[in-house]
């Protein structure tokens, strides 16, 4: 790994090796003396291009196995690592994609939640996030892809939305 310390190494060595590519600073504190030394070789890493901010604690380790620095995880995946598997739904193209109701794969993802707005492009996507309230997230289906579970919008919403549009 061309551009990495012996101490970044170590870290993305023991990360990769215990399967941990979503990890948070406890995770890796062990290997700092305190956590000013952490944040230093946290940033370092995201300026190198091998780990990237989810929120404020949870990061996604890019593999040592990415060709060239270019890896891609599936997007439903990243966004439930984001939200800690809590209070978000997938929802508008992409839910109508999951479902086989549209087939052009869309490139941007709308996520309602509680707590964020605007928008981020993390790999090749765009995540669209829509502030909303707590009880219409009530009625997301919990699905899996690749072992990993999301949150969705149930089938017959999307079909109502995609109508809804003319």
């Amino acid at each position: 790994m061309e551009g990495l310390s012996s101490k970044e190494i170590e870290i993305v060595s023991y990360l990769e090796l215990n399967g941990r590519l979503f990890f948070t600073k406890k995770d890796i504190l062990r290997f700092f003396k305190n956590e000013n030394e952490l944040g230093v070789y946290l940033h370092r890493l995201k300026k190198k291009g091998r780990i990237l901010k989810l929120n404020k604690e949870k990061y996604y380790l890019i593999p040592v196995r990415a060709f060239r620095g270019h890896w891609s995880e599936h997007p439903f995946i990243i966004i439930d690592e984001m939200f800690n598997g809590k209070d978000y739904v997938i929802r508008g193209m992409a839910a109508a994609h999951y479902w086989s109701l549209i087939e052009q794969i869309p490139t941007t993802i709308e996520v309602q939640c509680m707590n964020r707005q605007g928008e981020r492009t993390i790999f090749n996507f765009t995540i669209i996030f829509k502030r909303t309230r707590k009880n219409s997230l009530q009625k997301a289906v919990k699905r899996k892809v690749k072992g990993h579970s999301f949150r969705i919008s149930p089938r017959e919403d999307v079909v109502n939305w995609l109508n809804s549009r003319g």
